[in-house]
């Protein structure tokens, strides 16, 4: 049972922080925040993303980009244009580290107040931080494994940001149903995103881009939005007022 709980919580944790942080704060901008919380926000990405950490700038950046080039050639993620998931994970991943190390000319309008922090980037994406988190994780199965079937797990929570981008940025564009007829392939995999925390309304998403609240139907529950909804009423955050301008 410790085992199922630990990989839940590292799962909808890295999730959360990926929509919440990476997503909707550094490259949407739904809501704003003051700099300690910022921080702190950082630094909780770190902590449930752990080995598969991203960085708000190069995720923010290249999501941007995802928007903006959506199922073309310069799309950096598109199942229009890549052979297969893996193939899609790894040109990815090149553009990801090609952003975070300036390594390619980016568009001053993908990089505009996206929020980054050096030197901490530099160690929460470094290779010794990475070889941490996966040492504590095989130490925890190593304590708590109960049953042979459990250690199937284990490589998840390795791969955990990966694995959350590919089943909206694979999936997300060739099963599911529409809500919107676009000029891409976005798909709504969930009527009630139960899996993905409201990333899985992704047509709903690409129609309105700037909404903090992904669902648009009363029963595409976006259970990020209502976390967000609980912190912008306690002061935490500050959401903006909303636009229903659609990309």
């Amino acid at each position: 049972m410790a085992i199922i709980i630990f990989v839940l919580v590292l799962w909808y944790g890295g999730l959360f922080f990926q929509s919440f942080f990476l997503h909707r704060y550094a490259a949407h901008q739904v809501f704003t925040m003051s700099k300690t919380m910022e921080r702190i926000t950082f630094v909780l990405t770190w902590i449930f993303q752990g080995s598969s950490y991203l960085s708000a700038y190069g995720y923010g950046i290249m999501h941007r980009m995802h928007h903006a080039y959506t199922d073309t050639e310069k799309d950096p993620h598109s199942p229009s244009h890549d052979a297969n998931l893996f193939a899609m994970m790894w040109k990815t991943k090149t553009i990801y580290q090609d952003i975070n190390q300036n390594r390619i000319e980016i568009d001053e309008r993908f990089t505009k107040n996206v929020p980054q922090w050096k030197g901490f980037d530099r160690f929460a994406s470094s290779r010794l931080s990475r070889v941490l988190w996966i040492s504590f994780y095989v130490l925890f199965f190593v304590l708590f494994t109960t049953a042979t079937w459990q250690w199937f797990l284990l490589p998840i929570t390795f791969l955990m940001a990966p694995i959350h981008g590919v089943i909206i940025n694979w999936f997300g564009h060739i099963y599911g149903y529409v809500n919107f007829k676009m000029k891409n392939t976005s798909k709504n995999l969930f009527r009630f995103d139960f899996l993905m925390m409201g990333e899985g309304y992704h047509n709903n998403h690409h129609k309105y881009a700037s909404r903090a609240n992904f669902g648009v139907k009363w029963y595409e529950i976006d259970l990020t939005y209502v976390i967000i909804k609980i912190l912008d009423t306690v002061g935490c955050i500050q959401l903006k007022p909303i636009r229903v301008k659609s990309k």
